[in-house]
């Protein structure tokens, strides 16, 4: 016999995928956020003789900061900052710090929220003068963890199977199978996915604000983080997303309502207009999550959104089709069509084939580099993903295999196509049978893989309905029993059943509506043996159903697809949350620049200073590092060269360098410097004058095009 997918074997199947996401959702802890810190002055575990006037800090791209993103603390907790955070220049942020600091160690901690909405915490210390004991701990600035971290990511997972599930099952009810538009399971999994995504929104916008700050649940009904929350980038998206999701619920209302209504022949018009207006929706709803993450920041932001919207579409046409068509095979009354299998492959392949394309792309563009893929995380959850992707794509090629055998073992009658055929053998057959009509033949590889096992099938369950039958019979009146079993023998002998069946109708309704004796506890008990008899008829549905070996075969294959795609999701809900490897590694290429310059800068010995920084102009190509040394670093005449550099440490030729020196404390300067060009990436100047002795600031303007310059900033300690 061929074998079942109990329901209990489905339970243990989706406890096991909830698990697989519980811990894949566990695991990923608190958000790795885009932005990263490159460099700050003064410098982690630096020893400064002076008191700072300020602690300058630079990331690797523009951060959203608030009045408590960036404080100091002194040896015994207390904030010695002064003011709020300024933007001194392109990406590295400022606070003011309190006059006469005494000596000690101090706590640089920081909090803010990158351009693609993740938020980045971190800490570290400087000293004054001397190390001391302090007793502020660091360990504990993580930002995105715990509960409200947690909850932060499960929303984001319960979004992207919201959105999936939506679109992707109403462009299969409207591009492949027209008549799910009436098949309650289809209704109810599409409702569901409007009503996830919905929900998840509306979770990600209270929990917002205390996942960015605080990170407490008490503040996650604060009213006063909300409305900052609608004030940013990441607020504005999630509220369009709700006013979209209110058009997604009229296209929902139209598409199962008006249009289940109309005959095949009226539903090309409305077709098309649900088609535009739904496609529409669909790339709104997916730029409110291009247009605030990954894609709206960093290399071609222009070029990354378009395609961001591309990738989610393609991923929802896809897996979302894919569980409409798994609903409607195992939970579906109606047959699906091999047509509509058919068509749906189709279009899994066209979405296949979007996927890769814009996948490349968005490799490239987080990537950078093929060590990143090992030697990042974000490139090792990509390999991960793309294995995931390979085996899907795998189970799919099975399932195309069982769709074309069943399309092939289809068996037309005169004067109706293959797709009518395919139909009709599902939906007929039991019917024929009944009536004592002579059964269609039946497919060749149906015949062959399951006919004992229909024939056993079959027997069992007219063997039950005669049982039930009789029993209800009996249940409503004895005259009813003979007549009831001249029904049931009708399967046997037409004539026969002709006879008995025109003497039940007759006893039956006389029996409703006249006998006024019939008792409470009968009609209780006719009613519950019609439920029995209704559920023999369905079990024996199934197992006709069950017994076709190729859609049995299907659908099996296309519940490991499903099982698939539910991980993969997982594993998509966490990249979005981590460090894409080109920003990692640049962050770690402009840290380890600037600890080689802290150290070379403290050692007195050399007689000479060299400063690191890490700097952005925002255009195309406009990342780098420049690198300023001043030799010996005394009053009086210096020799001066600049360095620029790529990222990667290659020399990096721009159209135009220049360095101003200011000694703030005595308000000397700004004093220009203008270097010469002397090779790839290398500026000097000689015999440059420095007046007196202090901490100067020595700023540097690099301008990488036309338009794109910035300018960045250290201090020096000069004689």
């Amino acid at each position: 016999m061929t074998p079942t997918i109990t329901p209990r074997r489905t339970r243990a199947l989706v406890l096991l995928f909830l698990a697989v996401i519980g811990v894949l959702l566990a695991g990923a802890g608190p958000a790795s956020a885009h932005a990263a810190l490159t460099g700050s002055d003064p410098a982690q575990g630096v020893v400064v003789d002076k008191a700072p006037t300020q602690v300058t800090l630079s990331f690797s791209e523009k951060v959203a900061t608030s009045a408590d993103s960036l404080r100091v603390l002194d040896p015994k907790g207390k904030r010695v900052d002064t003011g709020k955070p300024s933007n001194i220049s392109g990406t590295s942020y400022a606070v003011q710090l309190k006059s006469g600091l005494p000596d000690g160690t101090y706590t640089v901690s920081w909090q803010v929220v990158s351009a693609d909405s993740h938020p980045v915490a971190g800490a570290f210390t400087f000293s004054i003068g001397a190390p001391s004991q302090t007793t502020v701990s660091v360990s504990g600035d993580t930002a995105g963890g715990g509960v409200v971290g947690w909850l932060y990511g499960f929303g984001r997972y319960m979004s992207y199977a919201g959105f999936i599930v939506m679109v992707g099952g109403g462009a299969f009810v409207l591009a492949c199978w027209q008549r799910g538009s009436g098949v309650r399971p289809v209704q109810r999994l599409v409702v569901s996915g409007w009503v996830a995504l919905t929900s998840a929104t509306l979770l990600l916008l209270l929990l917002r604000g205390s996942y960015t700050g605080t990170g407490k649940v008490g503040d996650v009904f604060d009213l006063s983080l909300l409305g900052q929350v609608l004030q940013t980038k990441t607020g504005a998206a999630l509220v369009s997303r709700l006013l979209l999701l209110a058009a997604a619920a009229l296209f929902i209302a139209v598409l199962f309502g008006a249009y289940d209504k109309r005959e095949d022949d009226e539903k090309r018009d409305l077709t098309f207009g649900l088609s535009i207006g739904g496609f529409v929706v669909s790339a709104g709803l997916a730029a409110s999550w291009a247009m605030a993450e990954h894609a709206s920041t960093g290399l071609q932001p222009g070029i990354a959104m378009p395609v961001d919207v591309v990738h989610l579409l393609a991923v929802a046409a896809w897996l979302g089709g894919l569980t409409a068509l798994l609903v409607a095979l195992y939970r579906s009354k109606t047959p699906v069509e091999a047509a509509a299998v058919r068509r749906f492959s189709t279009v899994a392949f066209g979405s296949v084939l979007a996927l890769v394309a814009t996948g490349v792309y968005q490799s490239w563009r987080q990537l950078g580099s093929w060590s990143a893929f090992t030697d990042t995380t974000y490139g090792q959850l990509l390999l991960a993903k793309i294995g995931l992707v390979a085996l899907l794509v795998g189970i799919a090629s099975i399932s195309r295999r069982w769709t074309a055998r069943l399309a092939d073992g289809v068996v037309a009658g005169p004067g109706e196509t293959a797709d009518d055929a395919d139909g009709r053998e599902e939906a007929s057959g039991d019917e024929e049978a009944a009536e004592g009509a002579p059964r269609r033949k039946e497919p060749a590889a149906a015949r062959a893989g399951a006919g004992s096992a229909k024939t056993a099938s079959q027997a069992v369950s007219e063997a039950a309905s005669q049982a039930v039958s009789h029993a209800v019979s009996e249940a409503v009146s004895g005259s009813g029993s003979g007549a009831e079993g001249a029904h049931d023998s009708a399967d046997s002998d037409g004539s026969k059943g002709s006879k008995g069946s025109g003497s039940l109708p007759a006893t039956g309704d006389a029996e409703a509506t006249d006998d006024s004796s019939e008792s409470p506890a009968d009609s209780r008990r006719a009613a519950q043996l019609a439920r029995q008899r209704a559920a023999v008829d369905s079990a024996r549905q199934k197992r006709e159903r069950d017994a076709d070996p190729d859609r049995f075969g299907l659908r099996r294959s296309v519940l490991a697809e499903a099982g698939v795609a539910v991980v993969l999701l997982a594993v998509t809900t966490v990249l979005t949350q981590t460090e894409p490897g080109r920003t990692e590694q640049e962050a770690k290429a402009a840290t380890s620049a600037s600890s080689s310059s802290s150290s070379s800068s403290s050692d007195s010995s050399s007689g000479a200073v060299t400063l690191t920084m890490p700097f952005n102009t925002g255009g195309t190509d406009g990342k780098g590092v420049v690198s300023v040394d001043l030799d010996p670093a005394r009053v009086g005449g210096n020799e001066m060269h600049v360095y620029v550099t790529r990222t990667n440490g290659r020399a990096f030729d721009i159209p135009e360098v220049k360095v101003a020196l200011t000694l703030e404390a005595k308000k000397i300067g700004p004093l220009p410097v203008t270097p010469d060009h002397v090779a790839t990436g290398h500026w000097a100047a000689s015999d440059v004058q420095i007046p007196m002795a202090g901490d100067w600031k020595v700023a540097v303007t690099v301008r990488t095009s036309d338009i794109d310059q910035v300018t960045v900033s250290k201090n020096a300690q000069i004689g």
